[in-house]
């Protein structure tokens, strides 16, 4: 065979020859593929977590309904906090197109303890709280051990915890003589709640009812700043497709007086913002998946270079058997994308795999979008283009005479 004879390789063949040099140097080709595994993980990961961060946001927001409001004391125009009406919930409930109304009440002037024995500067951040009978229905917000309060718990010194309320008190069950210490006497925990993203403050909070709180922590229905006034935060449950509707009549329905001081939101506005900036850190950790992707390449050149060199004496006898100059460099360029495809598609399965775990833990859906892979492993072929390119050029103009010098 004339080198002019213009055969061309089968491209199973060409896939063979570029291999022998990845199979040869086994561990040397594993550690090039590396950086561009990492690189590619990390653009999968990324897209993959911010992806399943706000499906799962998303979910959430779609589970609890974005029909809640909330209803709370704003600001004075002179200054200072305002407080609502006592007669606000009631009036708010005569509303058309509201569902349901819920209310708590701050207490100011409590705080809540593991003993009595505790110093009462470590207040931990905890509140306490009076809350109506129907709180969890119109929160949404489910029990992770115990039971709530009825009517008849409702009346004596008895408490629900709010999730974050519980983890700091140390208190994960719930057993016939579990207390804390509100108020200067014993208040015994008849549940746990589970996380509340639309009302975050119950988090924090020992839940009592209205009448206990009267009766044992001295509060009274007045706005009272010190006492906290009668409710802090009415929760209201509108019809769907109505939110907006009354939303605008909420303020001057609660407080006719001065409607000015009273504070109107939407909670789930907050999961949607969060949902919404789920990937506003995507451009940092892209980039640094980047430049991981840029090292791996760099490592694949320096690897095809040295393998060039390496490969002396069977790119002369090659080329004195009758390769052309192009499939030379064809060769080196495909051993070049392959090492750079299997650091890619290595990648890829660690990067679904990471975000599959980390989904799971925190009971998001997994989502990994086509980009993603799709982008990492177009990445790793370009990337595996780029670098061995001039390795293959310089391959493909070694003279056969020059080469042969070696053997």
């Amino acid at each position: 065979m004339s080198p002019s004879s213009g055969v061309r390789l089968h491209w199973r063949d060409g896939l063979r020859i570029a291999s022998v040099g990845l199979r040869a140097r086994p561990m040397r080709a594993a550690l090039s593929a590396l950086g561009i595994a990492i690189g590619t993980a990390a653009i999968v990961g990324v897209l993959g977590l911010s992806a399943s961060s706000q499906a799962g946001l998303l979910a959430q927001i779609d589970r609890l309904g974005t029909n809640l409001l909330t209803v709370e004391g704003g600001t004075r125009i002179t200054g200072g906090d305002a407080h609502l009406p006592r007669e606000a919930a009631a009036r708010i409930e005569h509303l058309e197109q509201v569902a349901q109304v819920a209310h708590t009440a701050l207490l100011r002037r409590d705080r809540v303890y593991r003993s009595r024995l505790t110093p009462v500067t470590n207040t931990g951040g905890l509140q306490v709280r009076a809350a109506s009978a129907n709180l969890l229905t119109v929160l949404g917000t489910g029990l992770a051990r115990g039971a709530w309060l009825n009517d008849g718990t409702a009346r004596v010194p008895v408490a629900v915890l709010g999730a974050t309320a519980a983890r700091r008190l140390g208190m994960d069950r719930i057993h016939a003589e579990q207390r804390i210490w509100v108020g200067g006497r014993w208040f015994h925990v008849a549940g746990i709640l589970r996380p509340s993203p639309l009302a975050p403050d119950t988090d924090v909070s020992a839940l009592v009812g209205y009448p206990a709180a009267r009766e044992y922590l001295g509060y009274v229905d007045v706005r009272d700043a010190q006492l906290g006034g009668a409710p802090g935060s009415i929760y209201v449950r509108t019809e769907r497709g109505h939110e907006a509707a009354v939303q605008s009549l909420l303020a001057r329905t609660a407080n006719p007086r001065s409607p000015s001081e009273v504070a109107v939101s939407q909670p789930s506005d907050v999961l949607t913002a969060r949902a919404a900036a789920a990937g506003a850190f995507d451009s940092l950790f892209l980039g640094l998946g980047i430049v991981a992707l840029i090292v791996g390449a760099v490592g694949v050149a320096n690897i095809m270079i040295i393998s060039v060199l390496e490969r002396r004496s069977e790119i002369g006898l090659r080329r004195a058997l009758g390769a052309m100059q192009r499939q030379i460099r064809t060769q080196f360029l495909a051993e070049s994308i392959l090492l750079a495809v299997i650091g890619g598609v290595v990648g890829v399965l660690f990067g679904i795999l990471a975000t599959a775990l980390y989904a799971t833990s925190k009971g998001w859906a997994v989502v990994i979008p086509v980009e993603a892979w799709l982008g990492g492993i177009a990445s790793a072929i370009l990337i595996g283009a780029v670098a061995g390119l001039v390795p293959a050029i310089r391959a493909s103009r070694l003279p056969p005479t020059e080469a042969l010098r070696t053997v």
